[in-house]
């Protein structure tokens, strides 16, 4: 008995030891970043890495903030150089996130692969160079996001990035990345850019549905989605060739060079009749629309960035808070002061105030919506609830509400940056850009999905977004959208609401005085017809009530459609789509039941956003749709090519 006794006094002891004493064995989280600071050069960005009780307040780290666990650092802007010590950063054992994006890193990449547990990696804007050993990414099976942009890597893309398993978002755009694209093991990416680099060959047959603009910049890719590759075989380019100086060659080239000539000229001549009168009976028949686009411009801010830059300060004067109030889990990286002193330029002002692009020194870009009518009966504590609640939601179509400024004559709420602008100025010009049939479907896929996020979200609202219009949905450099201005109609003055903002023009607040759960529907519906279309909806310029608030484009695309159903109403840079016109028509009939004037007879958002998830790029064995539009389910009749023909005739 004695001896058990002894047995578990001596087992207790060591048990205390193990708890005791462990912990000396290896350096804290704090103990090992400073270590990781000391092979960094220019890191005075880091200097309030001092206190280790304060873990999560220190700059560029990131921390679940419920119960404070470090999982990522994030040092971008920083200007920072020198060694990326992986061995070190090896030693944090919840580390899964990392960037290092905008410094001056430069050589080979880091041997990242140590850090098996890493699911985001961002490298981007840099000065790394050099080849990419084919291990580099070996291991890595947790890894999701991968940003290599815009530093100097060569050579083939590494066989074990292809092979990663979980792979969602991949950007290796401006560098010099060459040879083939190799087989991606994953299929589905959100983000996907190998634009700008050397690459060449044909693309393989699992990215054959990405955007072109992924590819863009590389002269040597071919196959879908670009141009087709060139089967021309050896032997051809080997076959005899005239001798150029014999004297019927030359007779030829002086006959051919002469009909040249003539034919040119005819050409030209053609050519400037026939474009001055077309631009003469164009520009009577859509004299109104370019005014209405004027009109526009004027009331939504525009869409291009003034280039003058600004002084903030003036605007954030005599604020009731001194502060910035951050609404995501992790920190902004930057406050107020910081704010102030930012690089800025006026990117619209509209209906609702004025919207600025900051650029903060060593920080991250970021938009400010200054708010002017908002709803001065909504109290402060009740408002910072209601952006804490926005700041909560997490989707991939929502552009993120990073902090907000309060004080009571009006608000300012800052969001994350994204670099491709509005939809609407790509639709409507000012961007210069061509959208593609498949950009617009994922684009509109997107939007619905953010939308039907909102309607899940907010289950209280009746409008979850409110301010749904092309103007509102943001683009990403590979065209992901993403919705802004969402859930604001509680805190907004409710007459200045009415007046402006896009579900309040929907047919049911004509007939009824207010809006209900179907008016985003309603708005979902008119930006799937302005995105097919190409035409801005007139409706939108109108202020206040009336039955002339009714959607103008709705109503044009309605009465086409009954008198023939035929592509024409699409827009021109969608026209020559081959093998989708199929279901081109059939997003234009889910958006025509989207914005149903009967509020009965409109679809709610699940059966939207159904129909539109089984939506393809092409047409499935050419199969083609009746050329009415029935009051019943627009998927109950299908026809052949030559069945359809004969029914439009008919």
């Amino acid at each position: 008995m004695a001896l058990r006794r002894a047995y578990y006094c001596l087992l207790m002891l060591l048990v205390l030891a193990n708890i005791c004493f462990v912990p000396l064995l290896g350096d804290t989280n704090a103990q090992i970043l400073m270590r990781f600071k000391a092979s960094l050069s220019n890191n005075n960005a880091l200097n309030n890495w001092v206190n280790e009780s304060s873990l999560c307040s220190w700059r560029g780290l990131l921390c679940n903030h419920t119960d404070q666990t470090f999982y990522g650092l994030r040092l971008e802007n920083m200007s920072l150089g020198g060694n990326i010590d992986v061995d070190t950063l090896f030693e944090l054992p919840t580390l899964t996130s990392f960037s290092v994006m905008n410094n001056t890193f430069e050589g080979p990449i880091p041997e990242f692969k140590k850090l098996v547990k890493l699911r985001a990696l961002f490298l981007s804007n840099n000065k790394f160079s050099g080849d990419i050993p084919d291990d580099a990414f070996e291991g890595m099976t947790k890894l999701k996001r991968v940003f290599l942009a815009e530093n100097g890597f060569t050579g083939h893309i590494p066989k074990s990035l292809a092979n990663l398993p979980r792979l969602w978002d991949l950007d290796l755009r401006g560098n010099s990345f060459g040879g083939n694209i190799p087989e991606f093991r994953q299929k589905v990416f959100r983000n996907f850019n190998l634009s700008n680099n050397q690459l060449e060959g044909p693309i393989p047959k699992g990215l054959s549905n990405k955007d072109p603009s992924s590819f863009a910049g590389n002269k040597g890719l071919c196959g879908k989605p670009m141009s087709p590759c060139n089967e021309i075989g050896r032997n051809e380019s080997r076959s005899e060739v005239p001798n150029p100086n014999s004297p019927q060659r030359k007779g030829n080239k002086h006959r051919i060079l002469i009909t040249v000539i003539i034919v040119v000229a005819v050409v030209v001549v053609a050519s400037i009749v026939a474009l001055l009168f077309i631009r003469n009976q164009r520009r009577k028949r859509l004299e109104p629309l370019i005014l209405s686009k004027k009109e526009n411009s004027k009331n939504s801010g525009g869409f291009k960035e003034s280039q003058s830059s600004i002084d903030l300060t003036s605007d954030f004067k005599k604020g009731a808070d001194g502060e910035l109030n951050f609404v995501r889990e992790e920190k902004g990286g930057f406050d107020l002061q910081d704010l102030l002193r930012a690089s800025a330029v006026v990117l619209g002002s509209g209906s609702f105030g004025s919207t600025y692009k900051a650029m903060i020194l060593n920080g991250p870009t970021v938009v400010v919506k200054r708010f002017r009518h908002m709803n001065n009966n909504v109290g402060k504590q009740e408002f910072i609830e209601h952006m804490k609640r926005l700041g909560s939601l997490t989707h991939p179509n929502l552009l993120p509400l990073a902090a907000f400024y309060y004080r009571k004559e009006d608000k300012f709420l800052i969001y994350d940056y994204a670099e491709n602008g509005s939809l609407a100025s790509h639709l409507h010009g000012r961007n210069n850009s061509m959208l593609t049939w498949s950009t617009r479907l994922k684009i509109i896929k997107g939007v619905a999905r953010g939308l039907a996020y909102l309607y899940e979200s907010l289950p209280s609202q009746n409008l979850p977004h409110g301010h749904l219009k092309s103007s509102n949905v943001i683009l990403d450099h590979s065209f992901e959208p993403h919705l802004t201005e969402y859930g604001l109609v509680p805190v907004m003055s409710k007459s200045h609401a009415q007046q402006f903002m896009a579900a309040y023009k929907a047919p049911e607040v004509i007939q009824f005085g207010r809006p209900n759960v179907k008016s985003d529907v309603w708005c979902l519906g008119i930006m799937i017809l302005e995105l097919l279309t190409g035409k801005f909806p007139a409706n939108y310029l109108r202020h206040g009530k009336g039955r002339n608030n009714n959607a103008d484009l709705a109503t044009w695309v309605d009465s086409v459609v009954r008198e023939e159903w035929t592509g024409e109403v699409f827009d021109k840079d969608i026209m020559g789509t081959r093998n989708g016109e199929g279901e081109m028509l059939k997003l234009l009939r889910i958006g025509m039941f989207c914005c149903k004037w009967s509020v009965e007879s409109r679809w709610d958002w699940r059966e939207a956003l159904g129909k539109i998830e089984e939506l393809k790029e092409k047409d499935s064995d050419e199969e083609y749709y009746s050329s009415y539009v029935s009051e019943g389910d627009l998927y109950s009749r299908t026809m052949t090519k030559d069945e359809f023909s004969i029914s439009v005739t008919n």
